[in-house]
């Protein structure tokens, strides 16, 4: 198989508490790929490894078999956790500057998304609520032709009309051959999309396997089997077995 993201026993240390721990992970393309655990688990730290803003303590990441970098960063559609343009800016600025950057952005592909939001060029940031903000920013990065696409928290904080917004987005527009890895905790609310999935704990993989193989084996939605594993394990007596052993 194809990998277009590796990590081999990927390790990465703020001072003496890990973040990520022993991580060896492969992907595919043509995957839409859930990234879950519960906050500080580890999820926006491995997206950041993943994008070259991080470097690791120890081990290897391989983004389109390069390490993190300007040949990777070519082919990588980032959306961070938080919006990061100036709120003086306008929405042409945005596009303004996607085109500028990446070659692979479809400028006229996003005005048709921004036009059917009602999202005007001269539109300001700081006008906007957080829902039309993180839908103008999310229209951005999906309207690149990018290999992998990393989205980072895309539905935290919404309302639930545009989560459904937020995921057909994502649905409709990612290039077919790519990979896209989300990462949240709102798994209910992405299970419906998701190919595969990677448990995160304490900067751990705990689990990585297709949808339909966990449904299949444990007879549960994936959100169901993640509540009952990390309630189980809060209070877990160490030595003893782990509930992810059967996974």
């Amino acid at each position: 198989m194809e990998r277009l993201i590796a990590c081999e026993n990927l390790n990465k240390r703020f001072g003496l508490k890990y973040a990520l721990k022993d991580v060896n992970l492969s992907l595919g393309p043509g995957k839409i790929v859930g990234l879950l655990g519960p906050n500080g688990s580890g999820k926006t730290t491995l997206i950041k490894l993943l994008c070259g803003l991080l470097q690791p303590t120890s081990g290897q990441v391989l983004v389109l078999g390069n390490a993190p970098g300007r040949e990777s960063k070519a082919g990588v559609s980032y959306l961070p956790d938080r919006m990061y343009f100036a709120d003086w800016m306008v929405a042409g600025d945005l596009m303004d500057y996607f085109e500028d950057f990446y070659a692979d952005f479809d400028r006229g592909k996003v005005e048709q998304m921004c036009a059917s939001l009602g999202i005007e060029k001269r539109d300001r940031i700081k006008t906007m609520s957080k829902g039309t903000k993180e839908k103008l920013q999310l229209a951005l990065v999906m309207c690149r032709q990018a290999q992998i696409y990393l989205l980072d928290e895309p539905i935290a904080g919404v309302d639930p009309a545009a989560r459904d917004f937020i995921l057909d987005t994502i649905l409709r527009n990612y290039n077919p051959q790519a990979t896209v890895v989300i990462s949240t905790h709102l798994i209910a609310d992405v299970e419906k999309v998701l190919d595969e999935v990677i448990f995160l704990k304490e900067g751990e993989i705990v689990c990585h396997d297709s949808v339909d193989n966990l449904r299949e084996r444990e007879g549960k939605s994936v959100d169901t089997l993640f509540r009952e594993v990390f309630r189980a394990t809060s209070y877990f007596p160490q030595g003893g077995n782990s509930p992810w052993e059967k996974l």
